[in-house]
Parts: C-alpha cells; sequence; structure tokens
C-alpha cells in the first residue's frame, strides 16, 4: 500500500487546503505578482523547446509559464485538485496526477526523456517521508542523457539541507551547485532557502 505523502496528510487534516491554494496564487497572478522566478532559472538552462518535467507541478504556476516560453511541459503532482487547476489555467502544459515516488510516465504513454527536470514550491519537503531519494532516482530515470533537476526549498519543513546531499547520492546525481535564492544568490552557512542543481 502506497505511504501518502505529507502534502495528502495536510490535506486529511484541512479539506480545503488544496482549493486555497489555487486561489491563492490566481490571485496573486490577477494581482500582477511575479510568479515566474523559478520558470525564469530553469528556462535560462535549457533552449527554447527543451523538454521540462515539473515535478510537483501544483496548479501549474512554473510549468505554464515555462510553456508558455516555448518549452514542452509535463507535469505530475498528487493532488488531482491542483492538476485540475493546472489543466484549466496552462492547457499548453501535460498534466498528470501521480505520486513522485511512484513515478513512471513510459506507463502513462510519455516515453519521450527531458531535458531538465524542476521541483520547485518545497516539493521535496511534501513527498512521503523516507522517499526523498527514491524520488530523486525515479525523476532522474526520466531524464535524457546530461539533463538536470533543480530543487528548490526552505530551511525548517522537516527535511534538512544536509540531507538533499545523501539522498542525491543514493540516486545517482551529483549536487553541482547550490543557490540561496532562484535568483542565484550565493548560498551560504545563513542561507534559509536552498536552490540546488543536480546532474
Amino acid at each position: 500500500m502506497r505511504q501518502p505523502t505529507r502534502w495528502e496528510q495536510i490535506g486529511q487534516q484541512n479539506p480545503d487546503r488544496s482549493t486555497w491554494y489555487v486561489e491563492r496564487f490566481r490571485t496573486m497572478a490577477a494581482e500582477g505578482a511575479d510568479l515566474a522566478g523559478e520558470a525564469r532559472m530553469i528556462d535560462a538552462m535549457v533552449p527554447r523547446g527543451s523538454r521540462v518535467l515539473d515535478a510537483g507541478c501544483g496548479p501549474g504556476r512554473v510549468g505554464g509559464e515555462l510553456a508558455r516560453r516555448g518549452h514542452a511541459v509535463v507535469g505530475v503532482d498528487v493532488d488531482p485538485v491542483l492538476v485540475a487547476a493546472a489543466r484549466a489555467d496552462h492547457p499548453a502544459g501535460d498534466w498528470h496526477v501521480g505520486d513522485l515516488a511512484e513515478l513512471d510516465l513510459p506507463a502513462a504513454g510519455v516515453a519521450e526523456p527531458f531535458d531538465v527536470a524542476v521541483m520547485a514550491g518545497n516539493v521535496l519537503t511534501f513527498v512521503a517521508p523516507g522517499t526523498e531519494a527514491e524520488v530523486l532516482r525515479r525523476i532522474r530515470a526520466h531524464l535524457a542523457p546530461g539533463g538536470r533537476l533543480v530543487v528548490g526549498f526552505g530551511a525548517g519543513r522537516g527535511y534538512a539541507f544536509d540531507a538533499l546531499d545523501l539522498d542525491a547520492r543514493e540516486a545517482g546525481f551529483a549536487v553541482q551547485h547550490r543557490f540561496a535564492t532562484w535568483a542565484l544568490r550565493p548560498f551560504g552557512p545563513d542561507a534559509d532557502f536552498l536552490v540546488a542543481v543536480l546532474g
């Protein structure tokens, strides 16, 4: 039996959370907030028309922007409410419901590998406890040779920055770069956020 993710556990305690999350970002977008910081970084890493895996896509905020910029985007999220919002708001993407710890896109008819994958929005801190290395391994299996994964998450969320190094190594990745923000500020001992490029 599949272990529920942290996100699903939160949803069991607060059934309205997913709808609130969708509306929060729709409101921010309508008010003109800059929600494209993660997408700008990913866009700068790959040529136009690249294949992008949005792992833990939520309502499609990052992947939708990358699709708008001309990339072929496939998004996966465990929350059907968020995926429904992604499909409604960002129809250029290809959005799937699924647990990243069981990621198998070829089984869903998506066989072509990806040039880059992105896990924004603290996704790695919301997977089921103990599955972090397996999630990374599954994503790595979907990357083309030379493909990279960019992971971003904050401190104090139950998953230490140092744990990423160990889990990345177990999954066959090396941590190539560390930043303190999606705007590429240097990572240091006082950083409260990590953006890591794995390859």
